[in-house]
């Protein structure tokens, strides 16, 4: 494979995964996952377990489709993306559930640490590993954003590029973009929601809104898929 193509294929990977991860599902799961964070930083960590969870399914599922070369079928690329506007009423709902119930200290959060139970600020569930802790549910949502975007980029690599090692690099690229735009953009929106947080009864409405927004849209997405496929 020539080095030029390489490079481009690489370079416009990253660019359009940067992109991807300004689409609307992607900011309405994510928006639902960081307003409970107080801090740019934690918000940023959020988006990156996101992209990643994200990535590794883009790539594994890819990957075997470019080896193979087929494409998804475009009744389990509907199924998927029947399971993202699920996840979206799910993730709305959840949001809308927490605002509803918390308190005027705000959210609350029972966490573990081996033996040790303790109640914090509200933070979303996450796995230790050894010294190195990754969020649960931004990896899972991110996850199955990838499996709904697996067999269209499969579509596009298989359509565009002529070599099997140019469409393995193209999608993880592509997934590394979308990881790197994911982290900046929850990283951005941190900042306000740190000094938001400081006001409970905004805290609280913001939480709503985002909330109802995320399952509106799940909904809306959802309809023509179960009518599609049922």
């Amino acid at each position: 494979m020539p080095v030029l193509e390489l490079i481009t294929s690489s370079g416009f990977g990253s660019l359009l995964g940067m992109r991807h991860a300004l689409e609307p599902d992607h900011l309405a799961a994510v928006s639902t996952l960081v307003t409970g964070e107080r801090g740019s930083y934690k918000a940023a960590l959020l988006g990156a377990c996101w992209g990643l969870g994200h990535t590794g399914a883009l790539i594994v599922v890819g990957a075997v489709l470019v080896v193979l070369r087929v494409e998804m079928p475009a009744r389990a690329s509907d199924l998927f993306e029947l399971g993202v506007a699920l996840m979206l009423v799910g993730l709305g709902l959840r949001a809308i559930y927490l605002a509803a119930r918390q308190g005027p200290a705000g959210p609350a959060h029972v966490h573990h640490h081996g033996g040790v139970v303790h109640l914090h600020a509200g933070a979303p569930a996450h796995v230790h590993i050894g010294r190195w802790t990754l969020a649960r549910r931004p990896l899972l949502v991110g996850a199955v954003h990838g499996l709904a975007g697996s067999g269209a980029l499969t579509a596009l690599v298989l359509a565009t590029l002529p070599s099997t090692l140019a469409r393995l690099t193209y999608m993880a690229l592509f997934g590394l973009g979308s990881t790197l735009g994911m982290a900046a953009l929850s990283g951005l929106l941190g900042w306000p929601l740190a000094r938001l947080g400081q006001h409970r009864a905004v805290a609280r409405a913001l939480s709503l809104a985002v909330g109802c927004i995320s399952t509106i849209l799940g909904v809306a997405w959802g309809y023509p898929l179960v009518s599609r496929l049922f």
